[in-house]
């Protein structure tokens, strides 16, 4: 039997891998290969978060293979070098791999698959962790679509789940050379993250256990307990998601499963909008490549952010603003490496318009901290939030912390969690501790007494500068 290599990447499963299953059918013995090549994705290589849950959804992964009688090989190196040198020792036919989307990357792909196929190899790509391929949802126009309700009318209206593909039920172990997944150093000197693994299972089982507890006590009721973050409102498989330990048809094939009463149709119709809103960034990020680092809408190349103040950016990464939700979802982030939709709504506010910073200042932290950082989604949630993007938030539109925090977390139990030291403060003033400061100072002396921006001045001086744009 020849061998074909599998080229792994961000699609770290054994059932529903397209590639891999691919192979099998057409008839090769698949060498399964993870190339480690940061450099190859210049300014966003992935994050120190991000690297933790590589290291562990690697091992996973390796764990799952070896059950079943094979071996994945691990490399380190330049992508188009590791592979022939493995072609070389397999001798392998072909060459089977998912799709990437990011532009550098994709760039990358094409530039391997030339070099394959040149030597008269085969070589065949998958999307593998999309519904729809970012290029191929069009306007009637041929365009692209910029704004979202149009985009996933027209997807929806598109959607045709394809069977799954089957997981192997047993694989070659080719002998071959290969790094342990130590050797690759994706775990920091400092154990900061050891703390993420309460809350989370890196792998295709965890990933299959989160989507379960989604559907059993979830999803009835999302459209409105994902706004509240002091509970289990949302999915919380963006990190799964990101590095392909599920993949969306999976995902949409379980909840259609799901039984729910009429009334909670809504909330299945708006979980669906959410995995929308992934394929938009995905369609948006393919189709302007440059909205990784700049602004999607230009008149905000003329918009006078503020100059960043270190310190200033420093309390907010380290949630010591002085403002209880901000700095409750800065902890959570540093603490679990994930945060919640509305909070990091609320925190891109903060920064970009009562701090007028930059939403990269924001976006740089995210990619760094978040286990989930995905450049698509991170891109364009910080334009959305900014008003800089397609479909966006217009910049105008600042959320008020204070109120975000009563009406989303009323009984203060999200901001007590994350910030213990105002956990003797009763409501209201648990929400904006700045304006009891007798009652603050004797029952929160840990916390900072006056925020960092006043929100009603910080309000104007966004909105002035709006205007002068």
């Amino acid at each position: 039997m020849a061998n074909a290599l599998v080229w792994l990447r961000r699609d770290l499963r054994l059932h529903d891998n397209p590639a891999l299953a691919q192979a099998v059918s057409d008839g090769y013995a698949p060498v399964l290969v993870y190339v480690h090549a940061p450099q190859e994705q210049g300014d966003w290589a992935p994050g120190a978060a991000s690297r933790t849950w590589l290291h562990h959804s690697l091992i996973a992964l390796q764990q799952a293979i070896a059950e079943i009688g094979g071996r994945l090989i691990i490399a380190h190196g330049q992508s188009l070098h590791e592979l022939e040198r493995l072609q070389a020792e397999t001798q392998a036919e072909a060459l089977y791999f998912s799709n990437l989307y990011e532009p550098i990357l994709q760039a990358r792909d094409g530039r391997v698959q030339a070099a394959f196929e040149q030597r008269g190899l085969t070589v065949k790509r998958f999307n593998a962790n999309l519904l729809f391929e970012p290029w191929q949802i069009k306007t009637g126009g041929g365009t692209p679509y910029k704004v979202f309700t149009p985009f996933w009318r027209n997807a929806s209206a598109q959607l045709s789940l394809r069977q799954p593909y089957p997981r192997p039920d047993r694989l070659p172990d080719f002998g071959g050379t290969g790094l342990t997944i130590d050797a690759l150093g994706l775990l920091p000197e400092r154990d900061w993250h050891a703390g993420f693994w309460q809350y989370w299972q890196p792998g295709e089982s965890g990933a299959a256990e989160m989507l379960d507890i989604f559907c059993e006590g979830a999803i009835d009721g999302y459209k409105e307990q994902r706004n509240l973050p002091d509970r289990t409102g949302t999915s919380k498989l963006s990190p799964h998601l990101h590095f392909g330990e599920i993949s969306p048809q999976q995902i949409w094939r379980r909840i259609e499963r799901v039984r729910l009463s009429e009334s909670a149709q809504a909330d299945l119709g708006h979980f669906k909008s959410e995995l929308g809103w992934r394929e938009f960034s995905y369609h948006l990020l393919h189709h302007f490549p440059d909205s990784s680092d700049r602004n999607l809408n230009p008149q905000f190349e003329r918009f006078a952010w503020a100059e960043a103040d270190p310190e200033l950016l420093s309390a907010w990464q380290r949630g010591r603003t002085g403002i209880p939700i901000v700095d409750a979802g800065m902890r959570e982030l540093w603490h679990t490496g994930w945060m919640h939709n509305r909070v990091r709504m609320i925190v891109a506010s903060f920064l970009c318009k009562n701090l007028r910073m930059h939403w990269l200042h924001g976006a740089r932290w995210f990619w760094d901290t978040l286990l989930d950082a995905d450049l698509a989604n991170n891109s364009q949630g910080w334009q959305w939030t900014a008003g800089t993007g397609c479909d966006a938030a217009p910049y105008f539109r600042i959320f008020n912390p204070v109120t975000q925090a009563e009406r989303f977390d009323p009984q203060a139990r999200y901001i007590k969690r994350w910030v213990p030291e105002l956990s003797a403060l009763p409501a209201p003033v648990v929400f904006a501790p700045w304006t009891k400061p007798a009652v603050s100072a004797a029952l929160a002396p840990d916390y900072p007494s006056i925020p960092v921006a006043d929100l009603a001045e910080s309000r104007q001086s966004a909105l002035a500068a709006y205007s002068r744009r």
